[in-house]
């Protein structure tokens, strides 16, 4: 993936519509989760520094989707009602899915790492 189809979208939340924010949440979690499912591959082949780079380029896109995630957060705390619409909702679970996703990606890279040291090299 190209780091600059990854780099955070310019436009501010007042410049975005409640369906742009949710699709933006959905974008950067939706590449976060790629790149989770990516590291596992790659670490299964044995391509150990290729996973841990793609599983820095998930924790970039969740950071991403996470900022939009807490200004929406920060609006309704100073007082702003949010629309809380079955789109926004389905935004949260793919945000809440590419995190725990992400998490368990670096388990399975650590574990496979930690099972090539034992596995016979030919």
């Amino acid at each position: 993936m190209n780091n600059d189809e990854t780099t955070e979208h310019n436009m501010s939340m007042e410049d975005m519509d409640d369906t742009e924010i949710v699709f933006q949440i959905i974008l950067y979690a939706g590449n976060a989760r790629s790149s989770a499912m990516e590291a596992i591959e790659l670490a299964k082949a044995g391509k150990f520094q290729e996973a841990k780079e793609e599983l820095a380029l998930a924790k970039k896109e969740l950071v991403s989707s996470h900022k939009i995630q807490t200004r929406i957060i920060n609006k309704e705390a100073a007082g702003e009602k949010t629309e809380m619409s079955v789109m926004m909702v389905h935004a949260q679970d793919h945000l809440m899915n590419a995190i725990t996703i992400r998490d368990m990606a670096s388990e399975f890279v650590d574990l496979y790492e930690r099972i090539d040291q034992f596995v016979p090299k030919s």
